[in-house]
């Protein structure tokens, strides 16, 4: 795991922070970590570590691609680049955009993952669940969506051109990522070993409840899209520059 030993935790978004750590307290609300200081708690995550150097903790660039602002991120990673597309009236060119270079947000991973999921399950047609009185919005659905976006943001190869590039269609959401599958795509569609590209930003999402560390994420996938009677899920690979792209259409085999 690389330190950046010439950033400090304050060139972290604190807010990008706190709003994970609320996001872990929700999900684990008695976790042994929820008293640490930012600092600590950060280094327990992989987010950050203590150089022997001069014995303060930096961040690593995991915790840079998770909490760092864009420009920052920048630094490190030159082609990093994140672009969210929705088309869902062909008479507008984008019904929505979001790319990690406007400026107008922190442009790291963490706000990107919610910034996106919150607009690709907006418009699902999943029925909801009761459980006793309750009514239960969370489907299998949308937690394979979940899985797909995490999968995607932590097998990004952050060196290579055209980063991540997620698209909202009518019928379809289409998910890419710079980088050729670790495993290969005949195991990554098999399940039962995981091998991701950036083991400590997938931590970052498990401690959240995102994201299987099994290798059992894709099959699920595949399986949940199988029940709702869809159109089999496509996973493309390009190379040269090497790409992954996974495609999740909406339509009835």
């Amino acid at each position: 795991m690389k330190v950046l030993e010439d950033m400090e935790i304050s060139d972290l978004n604190m807010e990008t922070v706190h709003a994970y750590r609320n996001r872990h307290t929700v999900y684990r609300s008695e976790h042994v970590w929820g008293g640490l200081t930012d600092e600590e708690y950060l280094e327990r995550i992989g987010a950050a570590r203590r150089v022997k150097t001069d014995r303060k903790i930096h961040p690593t660039a995991a915790g840079l691609l998770m909490f760092g602002e864009e420009f920052r991120i920048l630094y490190e990673y030159p082609e990093y680049f994140l672009d969210y597309r929705e088309l869902l009236d062909p008479s507008i060119r984008w019904t929505d955009r979001l790319q990690s270079s406007s400026g107008d947000w922190t442009g790291n991973l963490f706000d990107f993952f919610f910034r996106v999921y919150s607009k690709l399950v907006k418009d699902l047609k999943i029925p909801f669940r009761l459980e006793g009185i309750t009514r239960i919005d969370d489907t299998p659905v949308h937690k394979a969506l979940r899985e797909a976006l995490a999968n995607c943001l932590v097998n990004t190869d952050f060196f290579v051109p055209r980063g991540v590039v997620i698209r909202k269609d009518k019928d379809m959401i289409t998910m890419e990522n710079a980088g050729y599958i670790r495993t290969g795509r005949d195991q990554m569609l098999k399940g039962g070993i995981s091998d991701p590209r950036n083991k400590a930003l997938m931590k970052m999402f498990n401690l959240i409840g995102i994201g299987e560390r099994a290798g059992s994420g894709v099959p699920d996938i595949f399986s949940v899209w199988d029940s709702q009677g869809w159109v089999a899920p496509e996973v493309e690979e390009q190379y040269n520059p090497d790409r992954t792209i996974l495609k999740l259409s909406f339509i009835d085999r």
